[in-house]
Parts: structure tokens; C-alpha cells; sequence
């Protein structure tokens, strides 16, 4: 029983992050505030600011937060596969597929990302996230062990690596009319296909 309070402060700021992304997709980086996420949570801006030191500190959580989810949703579409191909396929659409229906997580995301920074001025993508990107590191691991397996042929995986990201990336910036994300995905896909085998 005496993890009881632990659970409940860590739903009372999941809820307080999830106010965040909401004002954040809303309203932009700039004009979110405390109070304004505290209206959106239905809950007081002293309840925020005793799981929070102020709004920075709630942006680089929120950042972690973010970035903890969309790893999470993909690692485990991946690690459902058993063939190197299946995997590299499954990074592909579920990257494309989380961010076609977490438009809101994807705002908040970009927000942060071209917006929040420290008191040094440095972004907090770059304060926060010092190690290699878990996803970059699982989509590495999948072309070296493809190729190390035969599955796939020779090619540089750092390369491909960087295209597939780009590509997953570029997406957010699809033109609604000419493609859907079903279509861009499927095309992906084929192109990188022909990179690799």
C-alpha cells in the first residue's frame, strides 16, 4: 500500500501533461500557460506548480513524455515481428500510423521541439534527449541485423537509417489533397524495399 501515493501523483501529472498537449496543440508554445493548462485540467495552477518547479519544467517533461509514448507504440508494433523484414516494414507504417492519429501529441511535439528552450538557450530536445534516439537505435539494429542475416543485401545502414527518418519525419508535412498516409506509407515502403534487398 505504500506505493499508493507515487501512483497517484504520477495520474496527477500524466493529466496535467495531457492538459499541456491539448493547450499546446491548441494555442502554440507561446501563448500556453500555467493557467491557461490548469483551466484545460480542471484543476488549480498551485496543484501544477507542486508536481511542476514552473512552466519550463512542465514543457521538458511534457517533451519526455511525448517521446516516451510514440517509442513505446512503436517498439512494441515491432517487437510483435519475427523477420528482419517484417520488423523494418512494421517501424515504417507504425511511425507513419501514430503520427496519423496523434495529430494533437504531434503539434504539442513540434511546439516544444522549435519553441522550448533553456535559460542557455538551448533546446530542450537537445538538454533532454542525450543519448542516441531509442527509435534511431532499433531501426539501426534492424538493417544490421537484416543484413548480418542475408535478409537484406549491402548497403550503408546509417544512410538508410537517415532516409527512413527523413522520410517518416516529411511526413508531417504531407499536402492533405495529393496523398494519403496509407499511400505515402505504402510508397515508403516500396522505395525502401528497392534500397535494400
Amino acid at each position: 500500500m505504500e506505493h499508493k501515493p507515487y501512483l497517484i501523483a504520477d495520474a496527477r501529472r500524466e493529466q496535467i501533461m495531457k492538459a499541456a498537449i491539448d493547450v499546446l496543440s491548441e494555442i502554440g508554445y507561446h501563448s500556453t500557460s500555467l493557467s491557461k493548462i490548469a483551466n484545460k485540467a480542471n484543476i488549480s495552477t498551485g496543484l501544477i506548480s507542486y508536481h511542476f518547479s514552473g512552466k519550463e519544467d512542465l514543457m521538458r517533461n511534457t517533451l519526455m513524455y511525448l517521446v516516451q509514448q510514440e517509442r513505446i507504440f512503436i517498439k512494441e508494433k515491432v517487437e510483435q515481428k519475427t523477420t528482419y523484414m517484417e520488423k523494418l516494414m512494421t517501424f515504417i507504417e507504425a511511425s507513419l500510423a501514430y503520427q496519423g492519429t496523434n495529430q494533437e501529441k504531434n503539434n504539442a511535439l513540434l511546439e516544444i521541439i522549435f519553441n522550448g528552450r533553456t535559460l542557455d538557450n538551448v533546446p530542450y530536445y537537445v538538454a533532454e534527449i542525450k543519448e542516441e534516439d531509442e527509435l534511431d537505435a532499433l531501426l539501426k539494429e534492424i538493417l544490421y541485423k537484416g543484413k548480418e542475416s542475408k535478409e537484406f543485401d549491402d548497403f550503408d545502414s546509417q544512410v538508410i537509417a537517415i532516409v527512413i527518418r527523413g522520410a517518416i519525419a516529411g511526413a508531417r508535412s504531407l499536402p492533405q489533397n495529393e496523398l494519403s498516409l496509407e499511400e505515402y506509407s505504402e510508397k515508403l515502403i516500396k522505395s525502401i524495399i528497392k534500397m535494400i534487398k
